[in-house]
């Protein structure tokens, strides 16, 4: 299991782990609590969410580790109910000086697509590098 860097408490919460962060690419696992499940017993769709987030995210942040990113904008085609353990991959398609443009995917564990993203991640120096953000 990998480190993610700095920590993200709602990450924490929920469990993810780690377990492949190079050349673009990203892996997460993550196994869903009763706490995690919609009111039809599958894992809730902004779980599964957050889950492509952070693999879009790390795939992206995994070509410039000194850098941070920020969401700018995502899709999510929901294609199937997941149920039980859950891997997402991420994979950058392709990023600019200052944006990635990045896809997801999160499988069940008979390796069924449950959803899928595309995101717009903008990177940013991380806030105890960066010079302050203007106010006016």
């Amino acid at each position: 299991m990998l480190d993610f860097g700095p920590e993200v408490p709602f990450v924490t919460e929920l469990g993810f782990t780690l377990h492949q962060m190079e050349d673009g690419a990203s892996e997460l696992r993550y196994a869903p609590r009763a706490q995690h499940l919609n009111s039809f017993g599958v894992v809730h769709g902004g779980a599964c969410m957050t889950l492509l987030d952070v693999a879009m995210a790390v795939a992206a942040r995994s070509v410039q580790r000194d850098m941070g990113v920020v969401t700018i904008e995502m899709k999510t085609s929901f294609m199937q109910p997941a149920r039980g353990a859950l891997v997402a991959r991420g994979r950058l398609l392709h990023r600019t000086r200052a944006m990635a443009f990045v896809e997801g995917t999160v499988q069940d564990a008979e390796g069924r697509v449950c959803s899928h993203a595309t995101g717009t991640f903008r990177y940013l120096r991380r806030p105890d590098t960066a010079a302050p953000i203007p106010t006016d």
